[in-house]
């Protein structure tokens, strides 16, 4: 492919879907654009499937970016450690974001569905203590939209919304499946009743998550390429790739990275960076594009509702 004279940036030979903004971006100098690579999430059910990999690089970036743009917390329903604080820490440009999502987790298919059933008493109580926090209105700098709350929920989010109802050997095939089907309900329910996005991934693709593809409103489509992810939906398409000096990116984290930074740096969050962050047993560390060793802390990620497994 070929690179613009006066760009940074990668261009493509034949641009499609939202080509004149891709193309206008490819030939700007100044990464701190109004026009990002990262898929807008619209209300209703938006299914994430990553090629050959479980994308938690991916879906937190997908996260972290809506909060950028959005007020309120995200609600994070999670299955197999995708809400995980190594990679969480390494790409979010300001630890705040980390305070706006909360997380629940369950280790089994009740567990899990329960989890599902209890997100409005949990969002309830996050309302109320907000409400009552003179400092909660303050976390977010821009409001974003008419109907942008620091309050109410801005984002749900339920990655690998099959595997538990897959992998509990409990339940029959039919009872997995009804369990399955409920969950979708529910978060379909909710996307409707809050008029927020709700972003899910699943496991893999088979006959049982059929019924996953059918309940989402949005699709999009991640592959990782040789310049970096590209993701595909109705109306995006990754068509330029930013580099900082020519070359491509070498790793995941650090286009994610540079992309929510960017990002964060457009809408008057400023980027921060802890100094040092501490070990905590049972979380582990994480390794940056660099090559530095990054402990991880799970003090950002607040528990929102109650879970009836042991963390």
């Amino acid at each position: 492919m070929p690179i613009h004279a006066n760009s940074n940036r990668l261009g493509v030979d034949q641009p499609t879907r939202d080509a004149d903004r891709n193309q206008a971006l490819a030939d700007q100098a100044d990464p701190n654009t109004d026009e990002m690579l990262l898929p807008s999430l619209n209300e209703g059910i938006t299914l994430l499937d990553v090629e050959e990999s479980r994308g938690v690089p991916i879906l937190q970036s997908l996260v972290l970016d809506h909060l950028l743009l959005h007020d309120g917390p995200a609600f994070w329903v999670d299955a197999n450690g995708h809400a995980t604080t190594t990679t969480l820490a390494q790409i979010a440009p300001s630890q705040r974001l980390l305070n706006r999502i909360h997380v629940a987790r369950g280790f089994t298919a009740y567990q899990h569905y329960s989890t599902v059933c209890d997100l409005p008493t949990a969002v309830n109580q996050s309302i109320q203590a907000s409400t009552s926090d003179p400092r909660a209105g303050s976390q977010h700098p821009a409001s974003h939209g008419e109907d942008s709350s620091p309050h109410t929920p801005a984002l749900i989010v339920a990655p690998a919304v099959d595997a538990q109802y897959r992998a509990d050997d409990t339940l029959g095939e039919a009872d997995a499946e009804t369990l399955q089907a409920r969950t979708l309900t529910r978060l379909s329910t909710y996307a409707e009743g809050y008029d927020i996005p709700v972003l899910i991934t699943r496991s893999e693709r088979s006959e049982f998550t059929e019924p996953v593809g059918t309940a989402a409103d949005h699709h999009l489509e991640c592959s990782q390429t040789r310049m970096g992810p590209r993701i595909v939906g109705e109306d995006f398409e990754t068509l330029v790739y930013p580099v900082g000096d020519g070359s491509y990116y070498q790793t995941t984290f650090a286009y994610w990275r540079q992309l929510l930074a960017a990002r964060a740096t457009q809408v008057g969050v400023e980027p921060t960076t802890p100094a040092s962050t501490p070990t905590l047993e049972g979380v582990g560390t994480g390794l940056t594009a660099d090559g530095e060793t990054v402990a991880a802390t799970a003090d950002p990620l607040l528990d929102a509702w109650t879970t009836t497994g042991g963390r």
